[in-house]
């Protein structure tokens, strides 16, 4: 029986003989070791004492708590969805009964806040406050609402300048703004004269410099020309290649990589020396011409990164690295392990379509523009703006506004006719016993009637007769 373990556990609060009685079997490494049914098989109703002692009915009774605090929390969260619920089906009854409308969103947000703010007793004047508001915000029947949405881009796109600037906070990265932006936007080009992407980062790599890097080093295109110098032996019928030790780890490239590459260029031979790499041509191919295509195969041979990524810049944008590149591919850097999927953006609308649907490419086509002409210090609403990406997205494939698209698909021949390729489009119409029911702006414009639009939606006659009748009342 060790008296250093009966004195141990006497400090923690066993009685004398019951330290006795576990000192002549154990000593206190090894009853830390036994576990809680041993004890429970071994000591009987002594147990719960001995357990005590070791600190495991504490950690038991401080996880029990953890348990009931988290059950509670858990109540709690219930109870207040249940608590939103309750509001939102209030206000639903309200407009009801007002037989007025809100949409989902603004009702969501009333609710939240008369939740938060403990708003209840006011919930009445608050929804009837929102609906003047909403309603007030209404566009009038019959407005025209296309012909102002096309002037109010159209007169502020007059004073746009027509040349590419720096994109702000990167200056080795030049972007098309201006006129030639907007024109890209609207048209719906493929692709973009300047693309590029702003990647933001998750995680580690987010504040971690040496991280950043190395997703930037994932992304950027290496090609062997960058890393290593490439010398053509002509005497000796070889190309030499010597790798730049410095660049090379910097962009995180190793010899094997460098080998790995150099497997793709097809019918040569390729040997390593001591600080460089020789490739030859197979035999019976030895001849200058052969030289030449392997030589300008191997100094644009791509070592690692991602296609159409040209370059890839870091910056610290508050407490986190962002990448921006120099070109653009959407689908692979969103693969990157590392690479925040929900921030991460480019200005490359085709691909937000591609990879995340028409309603990304829909809200692509808002920032974008609603940026270009915010950039150029242009006041335009952005409902105008969502009008035009609303009409390009609506068939859930982007359509152009010119004659490939939007313009070209009208309904009326005459508008169409208006557009461009005149002849043609009243051909066409002609051949095809088309008839243009005068519905539109244009059309109306071209045959010299009133539009059915605004005040020429509504027609009033007046009895001239009646009227002089009538006294004038002083």
């Amino acid at each position: 029986m060790s008296k250093t373990t009966v004195n141990a556990l006497i400090k923690r609060g066993l009685g004398k003989k019951l330290a006795e009685k576990v000192a002549e079997k154990y000593t206190l490494a090894a009853l830390e070791k036994l576990s809680d049914a041993k004890i429970k098989k071994e000591f009987g109703k002594d147990a719960e004492k001995i357990l005590k002692a070791l600190g495991r009915e504490v950690k038991k009774e401080k996880k029990r708590e953890e348990r009931k605090e988290k059950k509670e929390k858990v109540k709690k969260e219930k109870k207040k969805i249940e608590g939103i619920d309750a509001i939102k089906e209030e206000i639903h009854r309200i407009v009801k009964k007002k037989n007025e409308y809100l949409p989902h969103a603004v009702i969501e947000e009333i609710a939240e806040k008369v939740e938060r703010e403990n708003l209840t007793d006011k919930l009445e004047t608050i929804v009837e406050r929102a609906i003047e508001e909403y309603n007030s915000h209404l566009m009038d029947p019959y407005e025209a609402c296309g012909m102002v949405a096309a002037q109010s881009i159209g007169e502020p796109g007059t004073q746009m300048t027509m040349r590419t600037f720096h994109y702000a906070g990167v200056a080795e990265i030049n972007v098309t703004l201006g006129l030639p932006r907007l024109i890209e936007i609207v048209d719906a080009r493929k692709d973009p004269s300047t693309p590029m992407m702003t990647v933001y980062l998750e995680g580690v790599y987010r504040i971690n410099k040496e991280k950043a890097k190395e997703i930037a080093n994932k992304i950027e295109v290496t090609r062997l020309i960058n890393i290593a110098e490439v010398e053509t032996d002509i005497s000796n019928m070889k190309v030499v290649v010597k790798p730049n030790v410095k660049s090379m780890q910097r962009k995180d490239i190793t010899m094997d990589d460098l080998l790995e590459a150099l497997k793709k260029v097809s019918k040569v031979q390729i040997k390593e020396r001591k600080n460089e790499i020789e490739i030859t041509p197979q035999e019976g191919n030895e001849n200058y011409r052969e030289l030449r295509r392997i030589s300008e195969e191997v100094k644009n041979i791509k070592i690692k990164g991602i296609d159409g990524i040209k370059r890839a810049i870091i910056r610290k944008e508050g407490d986190e690295y962002v990448i921006y590149t120099e070109g653009s591919n959407f689908e692979k850097v969103l693969e990157i392990e590392g690479v925040d999927k929900t921030r991460t953006i480019t200005n490359d609308i085709h691909a937000i379509y591609h990879v995340l649907g028409i309603e990304a490419a829909r809200n692509a086509i808002i920032n974008e523009a609603y940026s270009t002409l915010q950039e150029q210090g242009l006041n335009v609403d952005i409902r105008h703006i969502m009008l035009v990406a609303d009409l390009m997205t609506a068939t859930g494939v982007i359509r152009p506004i010119g004659r490939q698209g939007v313009s070209g698909e009208k309904g009326s021949v005459i508008a169409r006719a208006a557009f461009e390729i005149t002849v043609d489009h009243l051909l066409g119409a002609a051949r095809r016993g088309e008839v243009d029911e005068l519905k539109g702006v244009a059309e109306n414009v071209i045959v010299g009637q009133p539009i059915k639009l605004g005040t020429g939606s509504v027609e009033l006659a007046i009895d001239v007769k009646k009227l002089s009748k009538m006294k004038v009342k002083k």
